[in-house]
């Protein structure tokens, strides 16, 4: 076993301190932060803020390691893409690898190892945001074959993933072809796209709220749709589970949370992460059962709809979800699950969210 610390090029560093503004330009260097990256990396089509102001000190290099220090302490980020400069932030601490000792893409997988995991919950810190520094990273210990191992091994979790991303990238296609049959089948026609933000209006239909969202000529074609069309209220056809749980009153040392970021808005799938109790803010989160459907209630997470399974049973929800227990029998679940994910209940929500800078309905 060796320690991260002792295969590094140069000493690991915290990044920039500077703020996230809108990307208006490729000459601006994207500016790479813990919620920028998934367990798989930056998805392909991601939209980037830039950093201002621009700090050069914390410009990544191809094979840089992130380790993320809080918030989702321990979550990684290997950077490949050299296509456009980039700037990591101070959430995250740097590591730079000597090749001839460690090869990033083996430190980055091995990141990815239940052995790590288990590292990342003994060390991390108690507080309101748990939390690991970057001495306590670079004493973490990790297994070092050598390099032509740690070569022969990357290479068949690199086969792995791209065998994974390839069935994944399938099933996307599938779950997004499921909103064409829902439409097709009830007799709906496809939602036009219409982005406008400034648009005219009489003043007597102001009188509520002045958003774009609200008032799209987008969401008055749904609403002429809807009334053409056999509708129950959801409220008629399902309750709504309004069981809390707070993490102090209850003596287990760690739950399973499930973040409002934690289901695919693409495929519908869920995932939680283990949580110290002692790390959790005393604010109460919601009760999820096997066949709940939880819905997130934010606009930036719209299309987050889960149906949850049996290995859901027990888990704790982010109170961004609304937690949907009790179904009409008339009424299929699995049904009711791809309807609110379908353009028609997607666009209502939208429109419905109302606040500031995260609308929630």
């Amino acid at each position: 076993m060796r320690e991260l610390g002792a295969l590094t090029s140069a000493e690991p560093d915290y990044g920039s301190s500077a703020r996230a503004v809108k990307r208006v330009s490729d000459e601006s260097p994207r500016y790479i932060r813990i919620t920028d990256f998934g367990e798989d990396g930056i998805e392909p089509d991601h939209e980037y803020l830039a950093p201002q102001p621009v700090e050069w000190d914390s410009e990544l290099a191809v094979g840089d390691v992130l380790f993320a220090r809080s918030g989702s302490v321990g979550k990684t980020y290997l950077h490949e893409d050299s296509s456009e400069r980039a700037v990591f932030a101070g959430y995250c601490i740097r590591f730079r690898f000597d090749e001839a000792k460690a090869s990033p893409r083996f430190v980055y997988w091995w990141t990815k190892t239940r052995a790590y995991a288990r590292w990342v919950a003994a060390v991390q810190r108690p507080s309101v945001q748990a939390n690991i520094n970057k001495e306590e990273f670079k004493a973490c210990p990790i297994p070092l074959p050598p390099v032509g191992v740690q070569d022969e091994l990357t290479a068949m979790m690199d086969a792995a993933r791209s065998e994974r991303m390839a069935k994944a990238a399938e099933a996307d296609a599938l779950m997004r072809g499921v909103d064409d049959f829902v439409m097709d089948a009830l007799g709906i026609a496809a939602i036009p796209e219409d982005s406008r933000q400034v648009f005219a209006l009489p003043s007597g239909n102001a009188s509520m709220r002045l958003d774009p969202y609200f008032h799209s000529p987008q969401f008055a074609r749904i609403k002429n749709m809807i009334s053409q069309t056999s509708c129950e209220l959801l409220g008629d056809i399902a309750t709504f589970s309004r069981e809390t749980w707070n993490p102090q009153e209850h003596g287990r040392e760690k739950f399973r949370y499930i973040e409002i970021s934690g289901v695919n808005p693409n495929t519908g799938e869920a995932s939680w992460n283990e949580v110290l109790t002692s790390d959790a803010p005393s604010r109460a989160r919601m009760k999820v059962k096997a066949d709940d459907i939880i819905v997130s209630l934010t606009r930036p997470h719209h299309g987050s709809i889960a149906h949850l399974g049996a290995e859901f049973e027990g888990c704790i929800a982010s109170t961004g979800f609304a937690v949907i227990r009790n179904v009409a029998e008339h009424v299929r679940r699995d049904y009711l699950w791809c309807i609110l994910r379908a353009a028609i209940c997607r666009y209502q929500m939208i429109q419905r969210a109302s606040g500031g800078n995260y609308p929630a309905i």
